[in-house]
């Protein structure tokens, strides 16, 4: 596994061995190294749910062997009769989280799947589904690769590199996204700086990003959210890279909340913001980013920090987990094939097909 070369101590972020579904919980990371063995459809959409596996396509690569999870218990059912509950176990795996695409893209992927072989009994067709998930994890080590490939020559020797969230190898399955340019350049021997925002309410930058750059032998520093803005009034960024959990048609961005002030403060100061996206994240079926749902999480993330009370009893809160950037703030999009400049609600549609998500 190409994240795991990175980090020697740590497990892979998702591996399915001989049937068993293991995860890497998250929500422990950096104090303890837990893997989670995941035995039915429950707890496959609790750890999705709760961000025990977490960051888009690592969540596609988890629902995708969450389904065949899913489906151990019925193999031995009649073909019709596995065939819908595979489509109603589905659905409901698809509740989990609504903001991110690639766990609706993932589950779309294996029911198509599914419907499209002949097998001759419930047994083979879920050797068939394991088979299609295995090829999904195969697919987001190779898009990690050449989001790196190709956004490597974004970072100059001597640079600064702003992050947000965690857009790493532990929120795919192999070199991140946002990362990937990051640990490409890292390789070559390249010098250069990055900062990383720590991520208010759940601290994945703080948790996670510094985690794994330092882990790795980056040079990184963490920096509050709020000091995003002053580090780029002097002069330390040269580029901004984030992830993303959901593009839409026109190039609107969905990711973690605080994206949109970070592309706002960049547009002030002149600098290039880089959204890297593989292709499995682009939803041609949304129009803009206004039809993305955003996920609203639970008022004691803002109002708790590490399980003590922070803010007064019975305050109100609110906790969007992503926030939406719009395209114009987006100097381009670095994905598996190049990068995609403006307008891009015509060059997306070039790059990757236009009907249901790219992939």
């Amino acid at each position: 596994m190409v994240a795991q070369s990175l980090f020697p101590t740590l497990a892979p972020t998702i591996e399915w061995r001989d049937g068993d579904l293991l995860l890497l919980d998250q929500t422990r990371l950096p104090h303890e190294i837990v893997v989670e063995h995941v035995t039915d459809a429950a707890a496959v959409w609790r750890a999705i749910h709760e961000l025990r596996v977490r960051g888009a396509p690592a969540i596609g690569v988890a629902a995708a062997y969450g389904l065949c999870v899913a489906m151990q218990d019925a193999r031995s059912l009649p073909l019709s009769q596995f065939r819908a509950e595979l489509e109603r176990r589905a659905r409901w795996l698809d509740t989990a989280r609504p903001t991110a695409v690639n766990l609706s893209w993932s589950l779309r992927r294996m029911l198509q799947h599914a419907r499209a072989c002949n097998p001759g009994d419930s047994s083979a067709l879920y050797d068939a589904l394991v088979e299609e998930a295995q090829r999904i994890h195969a697919e987001d080590q190779a898009l990690c690769e050449g989001i790196g490939r190709h956004g490597m020559p974004l970072i100059e020797p001597g640079s600064g590199v702003l992050t947000h969230c965690n857009a790493g190898a532990l929120a795919t399955t192999g070199l991140g996204t946002a990362t990937a340019p990051i640990y490409a350049a890292h390789r070559q021997g390249i010098a250069f700086k990055v900062f990383a925002d720590e991520t208010r309410p759940l601290l994945q930058g703080a948790r996670l990003t510094v985690f794994e750059l330092q882990q790795a032998g980056v040079d990184v520093t963490l920096i509050m959210d709020s000091a995003a803005a002053s580090i780029m009034s002097q002069g330390l960024v040269d580029v901004i890279i984030v992830g993303t959990d959901r593009v839409a048609a026109n190039g609107d961005v969905a990711n973690k909340i605080g994206t949109l002030g970070l592309a706002i403060a960049a547009e002030h100061y002149g600098i290039p913001f880089y959204v890297a996206c593989p292709s499995s994240t682009l939803d041609f079926r949304t129009p803009t980013g206004a039809q993305i749902e955003i996920e609203e999480r639970r008022d004691e993330e803002v109002t708790h920090l590490a399980g003590q009370r922070t803010a007064p009893p019975g305050i109100k809160a609110r906790n969007p987990a992503f926030d939406v950037t719009p395209h114009e703030l987006v100097t381009g999009f670095i994905t598996e094939r190049g990068i995609v400049n403006a307008p891009f609600e015509r060059s997306l549609g070039s790059f990757f097909s236009a009907t249901g998500n790219a992939a």
